[in-house]
């Protein structure tokens, strides 16, 4: 016996295994059962919300209340269906309590230590991303109605609400996850649920040399770069750990500093006391109270800030990080989305442009080199690993141009059949960057030039 669509359980991580072959989930007869315990489900749920108050879960710890469902599931079931086996009484209970307690299906996975990603499209097979790459499991939503109410669930814990009039949706859970909700008619096969989750541990660093994400010596200069106070932009795609990198970078910030963080969706993980956390907020159902980006970075500029940190760089706020990098504000760092540091160039120009029309490239290329000091590029490549790829050195403005000069690369061969990766992290020449001045002040200079000279001649390891 099985409760659900399929004869697959899940262990508590959300990995699928099979307890039968394809020929016997595709007999009638095991139909007929699935469909005997899918009315056996909603028989107990229906009776369920009879018996109990929901209030009386309210007022409980998770704990407490799960086993206040699990005895209430217990005395129903073995009333409506007194030959009920353990197993299927167990996983009864799991499905109901998920249901009423937590996010249904997608419950195991929120757990899950290993998953960074899940994808929610519509009644479909559920996909998450476990170790950088994609996996189908066989996990799905009964149906867009049970879909939509865990949907209704997530956005009410942060006070919002999500309908056909207002059919997108972003929030947070208390996890630190980012949500996305797209209903229909927007979405077209059925509601689509993403999840971005982040590691529960602050990343470091060394963590990253253990990962394959950077070498020894790139994370000694990473570790000058942010001791130095250093300017920092972070680029890469979608979902190359352009956040996870600035979360440990600011492992480098000295405890002693007052630090302001703007996010469109609180997601960074300060590893300091000092820290004033600002969130933007979209505006009501009458189109009130919105607070954008820009508006954030310009009020943080009033509270004193050692170093401003935004989470992304999107839209105008760009012209205020600049202005803020070349008025005092030295350490500060961001984040934006593109696919080399050349690129990171003319997308934070163009951000520019949105609010400042009448500036030139070329005026603002000259705030670009007066106020970044190094972009760093990171990116996640085919066998899932995020490896940086850039660090590269803002030299200024020489004849007009802006010059960039890449102090650490990533180079490496790509097998196109199984798409390993074999590469190396090295320095171009052993030349002093120009951010030299700034590690020299904060007696961070020779360690910042062995580290450079150690990555000189690098070859495949």
């Amino acid at each position: 016996m099985r409760l659900g669509k399929d004869r697959r359980t899940r262990d508590r991580n959300g990995r699928v295994s099979s307890s039968g072959n394809n020929t016997e989930r595709d007999d009638p007869a095991s139909g007929r059962e699935d469909r005997a315990l899918e009315a056996l489900r909603l028989k107990v749920h229906v009776a369920l919300l009879e018996r109990m108050d929901a209030t009386d879960l309210i007022v409980m710890n998770r704990e407490q209340a799960r086993a206040r469902l699990s005895d209430e599931i217990a005395l129903i079931a073995r009333h409506v269906a007194p030959r009920i086996g353990p197993q299927e009484l167990a996983e009864l209970k799991d499905e109901l309590c998920a249901d009423m307690l937590g996010f249904g299906p997608i419950e195991p996975f929120l757990s899950s230590d290993d998953i960074s990603d899940i994808m929610v499209n519509g009644t479909n097979p559920i996909y998450v991303e476990r170790h950088g790459k994609l996996e189908q499991t066989d996990v799905r939503f009964r149906d867009d109605e049970q879909l939509l109410n865990v949907c209704q669930k997530i956005v009410s814990l942060v006070g919002r609400h999500v309908d056909e009039a207002s059919p997108i949706c972003d929030a947070r859970l208390k996890d630190g996850s980012r949500v996305n909700i797209i209903l229909p008619p927007l979405s077209m096969d059925g509601p689509s649920l993403t999840i971005r989750r982040f590691a529960r541990d602050r990343f470091t660093i060394p963590q990253m040399v253990d990962l394959g994400t950077i070498s020894a010596e790139g994370a000694e200069i990473l570790s000058v770069i942010g001791r130095s106070r250093c300017n920092i932009l972070v680029s890469g795609g979608t979902g190359s750990g352009k956040t996870t990198l600035l979360n440990a970078l600011t492992g480098c910030i000295e405890p002693t500093e007052r630090i302001v963080t703007c996010e469109d969706t609180a997601e960074l993980q300060l590893q300091q006391d000092h820290v004033v956390r600002l969130e933007t907020r979209v505006p009501n159902i009458e189109g009130q109270g919105e607070v954008t980006m820009r508006q954030l970075v310009r009020n943080c500029l009033r509270m004193r800030p050692d170093r401003i940190i935004l989470g992304e760089v999107r839209g105008p706020e760009a012209f205020d990080l600049l202005q803020a990098m070349n008025t005092g504000h030295d350490g500060s760092m961001g984040t934006l989305h593109a696919n080399s540091p050349i690129e990171a160039v003319s997308r934070l120009s163009s951000m520019v442009k949105m609010g400042f029309s009448g500036l030139d490239s070329e005026t603002i290329e000259q705030m670009f080199g007066a106020s970044v000091d190094v972009i760093i590029h990171i990116a996640r490549f085919r066998d899932g690993v995020r490896r940086i790829t850039h660090i590269t050195d803002v030299l200024g403005i020489s004849e007009g141009s802006l010059v960039l000069q890449d102090v650490l690369v990533f180079d490496f061969d790509e097998d196109p059949a199984t798409g390993e990766i074999r590469g190396y992290h090295r320095a171009r020449a052993a030349l002093r960057p120009s951010f030299y001045r700034k590690a020299a002040y904060f007696g961070e200079d020779e360690r910042l030039m062995r580290a450079i000279g150690a990555a000189v001649g690098k070859g495949p390891t």
